[in-house]
């Protein structure tokens, strides 16, 4: 690869260290905001009372930087056996320099994709509290970091209003785009389809904010994931199918943003589709396209464009373990070489750790090099304000 060659990784995960929400609080929400304990015999993430989930590490790089198999990993490692790169931002970027990184954007893990579960809680104050600890914390980490680790913050998005006022807030502060649910009407707020949100959308515009959607990224994500596998195949093969699908399962995502309508409102609103790979693109833009001249012609007549086309202008994906190159070179000319964006996925099960960019520069090898360089961080560089 060219030494000039920009490199950002954008898609990557921090494994929450079990007193990350303790540490922040102040003193009286100490035994209130998310925090690691015993029930039932079993480690739990707690939030004002109410478990969250199984505490584990959540990721599958070792302290000696080896890989390990999934299950064991994801579901019985501590916070002293994952990489200290899972949770250390210091260490993290001595894990970029060896791979050869320029700058990452990083997700949760264990909270949530999109902080889905931080959400259920009555207390309006102690969610809203929680969301802000998070999001100061990345906002220091990112600049601490020199804009290197851009760690996204979360939106409260049980409020379309307080998800404005937040998304406002967290520009001031130099985010470089927000993390969101893809199912609010989970939370009790409006399905993003509704013009209800159109006043976060504008101010994303304004603020320059891209929307991430990651796979899994909701109440409803997850349920399909834990529904997709049948209950018969080992637990590997299970996590193996729960991936493949949660891949699949952003396609009914970026369906739903295209045909909402959202884009004509606002053409200038970028959103992305995190961790679901790229190859099924194609295929749904294509069935869009005649799903909707077959099922909806009036309402396919009022949007400005046909479906297909919203992807080029307003919607970026990212690609990492997919090899068929025949797909790849259909994936350039239906999507655009200025909407895919790279990405290892560390340290989760799917990574591409311990060598990226030489796993990756393989196959970007069929392309001229202006469309790896895109490929590779020049388009993420625009997308964030590198």
């Amino acid at each position: 690869m060219s030494e000039k060659t920009f490199v950002v990784d954008a898609d990557s995960h921090w494994c929450e260290h079990p007193e990350l929400f303790t540490r922040l609080a102040p003193e009286k929400y100490k035994d209130r905001v998310p925090h690691v304990e015993e029930v039932d015999g079993e480690r739990m993430w707690v939030f004002d009372g109410q478990p969250m989930g199984r505490f584990s590490a959540g990721g599958v790089i070792a302290r000696d930087g080896s890989k390990s198999p999934s299950g064991p990993a994801l579901e019985e490692w501590t916070i002293d056996q994952i990489h200290e790169g899972a949770y250390d931002p210091k260490v993290r970027l001595e894990v970029l320099d060896s791979l050869g990184i320029d700058a990452q954007v990083i997700f949760p893990s264990t909270i949530g994709l999109g902080g889905q579960d931080l959400a259920f809680v009555k207390d309006e104050t102690l969610r809203r509290l929680t969301i802000e600890l998070y999001n100061d914390a990345q906002a220091q980490i990112q600049a601490d970091s020199n804009n290197r680790l851009l760690p996204l913050p979360l939106m409260p998005a049980w409020s379309v209003d307080t998800c404005v006022a937040e998304a406002k807030r967290v520009a001031g502060l130099g985010a470089r785009g927000v993390n969101m649910t893809s199912d609010p009407d989970d939370l009790g707020a409006p399905d993003l389809a509704s013009p209800e949100w159109d006043p976060l959308w504008a101010t994303c515009v304004e603020h320059q904010l891209p929307v991430h959607f990651h796979i899994g990224a909701s109440v409803t994500g997850m349920t399909f994931y834990g529904r997709y596998p049948w209950p018969s195949h080992q637990r590997n093969v299970r996590l193996a199918i729960g991936g493949t699908l949660l891949f699949i399962g952003n396609a009914r995502v970026v369906t739903n943003l295209i045909l909402s309508g959202m884009f004509d409102r606002h053409p200038d609103l970028a959103m992305v589709s995190v961790e679901s790979g790229c190859g099924w693109i194609p295929f749904i833009l294509e069935t869009l396209d005649y799903e909707m001249s077959e099922n909806a012609p009036d309402e396919l007549r009022q949007m400005k464009k046909m479906p297909s086309e919203y992807f080029k202008s307003n919607l970026y994906a990212t690609l990492w373990f997919e090899n068929n190159f025949n797909r790849l070179a259909d994936l350039i000319e239906t999507v655009g070489e200025d909407r895919i964006l790279f990405e290892t996925d560390f340290p989760h099960p799917t990574c591409l750790y311990p060598d990226p960019i030489e796993r990756f520069e393989k196959k970007m090898a069929v392309f001229p090099e202006e469309v790896r360089k895109k490929i590779f961080g020049e388009n993420a560089r625009k997308l964030y304000r590198l």
